[in-house]
């Protein structure tokens, strides 16, 4: 059957709004920040003690501050966080979580992010062990995660935990969930920003 302009136009049109998106084409997704900053993304996360803290434990505040160049680029971290004890170098994981929730302290924000179903510490929010130095970390790493597309970490939560991470050597389920990383010293939402802070820190 030979079709008419309008006909050819239609089929056209309907695969368009009935196309899937492929994964690459989900991880290409760019939001109009990404224009407005010269095609990089940032993102700011205002770090906050958890309110189900005993008396006894640290208060940690502060930041951290995401940017990435471009969807296949790999995500920078800026750590500015205060509050933990000066006389105490024991070494804190930090990792992201999976909801952006609040609601009841840390405990909401739920287990890490995992959209691969892998064992931990591959999830792309596992950035491993911190030291303090004089109660603070200052640090910089990159990160597997991403602000761009569906697997976006944008919205979920940032956790600083009390202990160590045993990074999956532990020998028993908790170590592959979570690190055996202990209680939830203080948390975060990830939002969408502007690049002011993140250049007035890293200047």
């Amino acid at each position: 059957m030979k079709m008419t302009p309008h006909t050819l136009l239609m089929v056209f049109l309907l695969s368009f709004v009935f196309h899937t998106p492929t994964l690459s084409e989900t991880l290409m997704l760019k939001p109009p920040e990404h224009n407005l900053f010269n095609g990089s993304l940032y993102a700011t996360c205002r770090m906050r003690p958890n309110n189900q803290l005993a008396s006894e434990m640290p208060r940690v505040y502060g930041h951290v501050l995401f940017k990435q160049t471009g969807p296949g680029e790999s995500l920078r971290v800026m750590f500015k966080l205060y509050g933990l004890p000066a006389s105490n170098s024991q070494y804190r994981a930090i990792h992201i979580h999976q909801y952006g929730d609040l609601s009841e302290g840390c405990t909401s924000t739920g287990g890490h992010y995992n959209p691969g179903g892998v064992d931990h510490p591959l999830h792309p929010g596992d950035f491993g062990n911190f030291i303090a130095r004089n109660g603070k970390i200052r640090r910089s790493v990159d990160s597997k995660a991403t602000l761009y597309g569906e697997l976006s970490v944008l919205g979920r939560a940032v956790v600083i935990h009390e202990k160590k991470d045993d990074m999956g050597r532990g020998g028993d389920e908790g170590s592959l969930l979570h690190g055996n990383a202990g209680g939830r010293l203080a948390c975060c939402v990830i939002g969408i920003s502007s690049n002011k802070f993140w250049n007035k820190s890293y200047h």
